[in-house]
């Protein structure tokens, strides 16, 4: 069983869909989200939306509205990580003539475009505290104050659905993200899955991705069938986006009609089918190693060193082994390690603290 959504289909059920969206999978975990994000389709409820980068979190904002009682209403995306505060504020609300240079006209804010209809707003996590204030504001009363101007303006209907790849509860602990914010947004909460958890829907993805480059202007092309399980067994760091850049550079680049092994890119070519050359011996990969990605991707040092040292979940070592890591990056500078670790500057003691107190604390002086 699988579903899909595509551009040019509205669904294998054309009845259960109002707008037109791409939502492709068979796998178990695509096919829950699908009939979870259905259950939605009579509710305005804000959403929350969560997942690694490249998953297709907007494509998913995207089906909520078009399976909503808005459907027939804009549907108005803003990045939030896409430009500066005081750009993204007149983005949002709009702005008054004159209110600063080069406001020679009026004009409305994102939010007034999106009345009676849906606004997306993405990459939630990079906005700053001040714009999560003044977003707040206009979640619990639906009133508007442009840019400029000395009142309220105008009282907004729109549905609010949001997403973000960092973890929110880590940013609210330090004080990077408002917590009365968070809850008045995470109603509901959705999670979309990264690639790696679903290979099943991959060979589904890139034919769908690769005929749709086809109708785009490129030559016929199809994959053999060892193709899709090279594809398979490839983790996908960028998720449903890469699979998509992948394969229209492979409709492009192949010579043949049928795309083969030796058309993919090395890295996703199995052992077999090209010999890499490797080094004679490799490092082992560490807890350390790993610990110190997942801060470099976003998680805080105190959920991922912290509290599980603590629980005694890993050993005094792999605290050291982090922290060296850090040291080295940060060429022997503890407040740069705390900005590679996602620790808040009013932490800073309270890091040093610990490192001093359970002994690993390592001596800048080597690593300078």
């Amino acid at each position: 069983m699988y579903s899909r959504y595509t551009p040019e289909r509205q669904t294998a059920n054309p009845e259960e869909k109002k707008g037109e969206v791409s939502l492709i999978g068979k796998s178990e975990v695509m096919v829950n989200l699908l009939s979870e994000l259905r259950r939605l389709s009579d509710t305005d409820a804000k959403v929350l939306i969560t997942g690694e980068s490249g998953v297709g979190k907007e494509l998913v904002a995207s089906f909520l509205h078009a399976t909503s009682r808005r459907a027939s209403r804009p549907f108005v995306a803003v990045n939030c990580a896409g430009m500066p505060e005081t750009l993204l504020e007149s983005e949002l609300f709009g702005h008054m003539k004159g209110s600063f240079t080069g406001a020679y006209r009026d004009k409305p804010g994102k939010f007034e475009m999106a009345h009676t209809g849906t606004l997306f707003l993405d990459e939630l996590g990079e906005m700053t505290l001040r714009m999560q204030g003044l977003l707040l504001r206009v979640l619990e009363t639906g009133e508007l104050q442009k840019v400029g101007a000395d009142r309220i303006t105008t009282r907004v209907d729109a549905r609010v659905v949001a997403a973000t790849n960092r973890d929110l509860p880590s940013l609210i602990r330090q004080g990077l993200f408002r917590e009365d914010l968070y809850y008045r947004l995470n109603v509901i909460h959705i999670h979309v899955p990264p690639l790696r958890d679903r290979p099943e829907d991959i060979p589904l993805l890139a034919d769908f991705f690769l005929q749709r480059t086809v109708k785009n202007g490129a030559p016929p092309r199809r994959f053999a069938p060892e193709v899709h399980a090279a594809m398979q067994m490839w983790s996908w760091p960028g998720n449903v986006r890469q699979l998509d850049n992948v394969v229209q550079r492979l409709a492009v680049n192949s010579r043949s009609e049928v795309i083969s092994l030796a058309d993919l890119p090395p890295e996703i070519q199995p052992s077999t089918a090209v010999a890499l050359p490797q080094p004679r011996r490799e490092r082992r990969r560490t807890v350390a190693d790993v610990l110190y990605e997942r801060m470099r991707a976003g998680a805080s040092f105190w959920d991922v060193i912290y509290r599980p040292y603590m629980d005694r979940e890993i050993t005094k070592a792999d605290v050291r082994g982090v922290v060296q890591k850090g040291l080295e990056a940060a060429t022997g500078n503890y407040r740069v390690v705390t900005r590679l670790f996602n620790v808040a500057p009013s932490d800073y003691k309270r890091f040093l603290n610990f490192l001093r107190k359970h002994r690993c604390l390592l001596p800048y002086r080597e690593f300078r």
